[in-house]
């Protein structure tokens, strides 16, 4: 199957010779990114509101189309044909630019993915570096949304947008980092390769893999701005935060540059710990790669969607908390068990990392474990 998509991608080039074939190659790589993951983007959209609607015991949309399946559609519809307000005094040109740099950044992490063997739009050999400076670019889309509207909640939305993602983009980046030592490569297509043969030699399955997994879909969750940390959009105590001043179709674009993002960080968890488009076991392997990325990719986008429906909003001070005295300090431990399983082996790492690793997680969950008083509603009693 996979071969196919190869030989159907050059039969493309080599049918319109007018173009150069370099050329030709990223043209048909960009339209298949973004036609697979806006489909992927407004199913996903009715997946969460239908799965949000059951955990909360309601049914979620049900009168556009059967069950409600042109829910999307007619999202899309009124986000375009909705009025575009710009406030008087923003910068229209900055807050015009925000959202747009902000889908580009998805977009061009998506690109540099291993889709399948042999299917990666941009095979850079610095692929992991490339993904984590182009998916930089969202701080500053976010800085400009909140900056441009000349609104003071949609500058403290932003200043707090900013500060979350910088602090989780460091746990983020060093449990990467990891998987860079144990490989050796920066190049994700052989970070692929070297998970082949079976879950067993899934990056997850090692010593450090199976604590840096968990902290990597933490820190993305955050990146993502995805609940328990959707603080930059807390409704109740700032409006919309930098999305404040947007409306109609570029209040859109930010809705689907967070879901790119999601599928983004999701793909690279996959790519780094969970096989890529390897199967589990080595008998199925005659079943397509792509099968088995994108049914990762679901398992992953499942995952977010329940935790968005089960687990509150945290307050800014236990985000802060939880990102620089827990979590920065355990990928820090991750390193040093990674080196170790390198050095002496996979054996030596889960003996020597077993009980560094859980010790570590003991004491830095008892040092940043709320010890204030608990509050008292003298009304209620």
């Amino acid at each position: 199957m996979d071969d196919r998509l190869v030989s159907l991608r050059d039969a493309l080039v080599d049918r319109i010779p007018l173009v150069p074939a370099p050329l030709l190659e990223h043209l048909i790589a960009i339209g298949a990114i973004i036609g697979v993951f806006a489909g992927c983007f407004a199913l996903t959209t009715l997946v969460e509101r239908k799965a949000l609607g059951r955990i909360q015991n309601r049914l979620g949309p049900n009168r556009v189309g059967p069950m409600g399946l042109l829910q999307p559609v007619a999202d899309g519809l009124k986000m375009i044909f909705k009025e575009d307000i710009v406030p008087r005094d923003a910068d229209r040109i900055v807050h015009f630019l925000a959202p747009v740099l902000l889908v580009l950044s998805a977009l061009l992490s998506l690109a540099v993915i291993p889709f399948s063997a042999g299917l990666t739009a941009v095979d850079l050999p610095a692929g992991l570096l490339f993904f984590f400076a182009v998916s930089g670019l969202a701080e500053l889309a976010v800085f400009m949304a909140g900056w441009s509207s000349r609104n003071k909640y949609a500058l403290m939305g932003a200043m707090r947008a900013i500060a979350q993602m910088i602090s989780y983009e460091i746990p983020l980046v060093l449990s990467a980092t990891a998987v860079v030592l144990a490989t050796g490569t920066l190049s994700l297509p052989e970070v692929a390769r070297s998970q082949a043969g079976g879950l067993w030699n899934w990056h997850a399955a090692t010593p450090w893999g199976i604590v840096a997994l968990p902290i990597f879909l933490m820190a993305a969750l955050a990146e993502s701005n995805r609940s328990p940390f959707d603080i930059p959009e807390a409704e109740s105590e700032i409006i919309a935060g930098h999305m404040t001043e947007y409306s109609g179709f570029k209040y859109a674009l930010f809705f689907m540059a967070e879901y790119l993002g999601l599928f983004a960080m999701s793909g690279l968890a996959v790519t780094l710990f969970l096989g890529s488009y390897h199967a589990p076991l080595p008998f199925l392997d005659f079943v397509p790669g792509l099968f088995w990325f994108f049914g990762k990719l679901a398992v992953l986008t499942a995952l977010f969607i329940w935790i968005r429906g089960t687990l509150p909003r945290l307050r800014t001070d236990q985000l802060m908390q939880l990102a620089w005295k827990f979590m920065l300090p355990m990928t820090l431990a991750v390193l040093l068990i990674a080196a170790l399983t390198v050095r002496a082996g996979t054996p030596a790492g889960w003996l020597s990392g077993a009980p560094l690793l859980l010790g570590a997680w003991w004491w830095l969950g008892r040092d940043t474990a709320d010890r204030r008083a608990k509050r008292r509603y003298r009304l209620v009693e």
